[in-house]
């Protein structure tokens, strides 16, 4: 290829897709856009700023962009900042976490972010993660990948990530928020969660982090003569 690819990998919540495009990004040397993160900002300032939920869908260009988020290229990815202030730890409260599926449907917001999304990937050398990657941001991309995994395993994957007890209580609650999550993203009108028709479907239930991350770098490969 003439270029760096551009890479996109997309799936439900808890399929491993975030770390494991941020995985693969490093192994390539690409940089890594997670787009979750950048959901999650807007979903941070709108909690911040004090708008109610139940008026996210009305929501304007106008008024995103008073927010000041703002998305900065780096050589690893992108960083985000709102305001004067680079965003971390805080895109990944409980209180961002319950609402950012309400954000990720308003068709405003997704409008609002694709151009963002798409300067990113210019030159390619990109791995992007999210839902809608390869089905409507990067519908050219060179290589679309889409991952799976049981809701069992999904719901404990996510515990894992916040550090909690894996009791069977504690995974049946967490898989029942994860089914009501799918189920949003499913029937969304705007970009709804499905893959790509040309997308290869990777089922990481049973394997582990550095097989899942061997399996789509074998997939990168192979758009490269040697």
């Amino acid at each position: 290829m003439s270029r760096r690819p551009l890479v996109t990998v997309d799936g439900p919540a808890g399929s491993g897709k975030s770390s494991t495009a941020k995985e693969l990004a490093r192994r390539l040397g690409f940089r890594h856009l997670d787009s979750g993160a950048l959901y999650r900002a807007l979903t941070y300032a709108l909690l911040e700023e004090g708008l109610p939920v139940d008026g996210w869908p009305e929501l304007s260009s106008r008024e995103l962009d008073a927010l000041e988020i703002q998305v900065e290229p780096e050589p690893e990815g992108v960083r985000i900042r709102y305001g004067d202030r680079v965003m971390g730890p805080e895109l990944r409260t409980a209180a961002v976490t319950e609402n950012v599926s309400h954000l990720s449907a308003v068709p405003a917001v997704r409008r609002w972010l694709l151009q963002r999304q798409r300067e990113a990937a210019r030159g390619g050398g990109l791995v992007a993660d999210g839902r809608d990657m390869g089905s409507v941001v990067f519908p050219d991309a060179d290589l679309k990948v889409f991952l799976v995994a049981n809701l069992e395993e999904r719901a404990r994957r996510r515990l894992r990530e916040r550090a909690e007890k894996e009791s069977p209580e504690a995974v049946e609650a967490e898989a029942l928020r994860l089914e009501e999550r799918d189920r949003r993203d499913r029937e969304r009108e705007t970009a709804p969660l499905r893959p790509a028709e040309d997308a290869v479907e990777v089922d990481t239930t049973s394997l582990d982090f550095d097989e899942q991350v061997d399996r789509i770098l074998a997939l990168v490969e192979d758009l490269t003569p040697s």
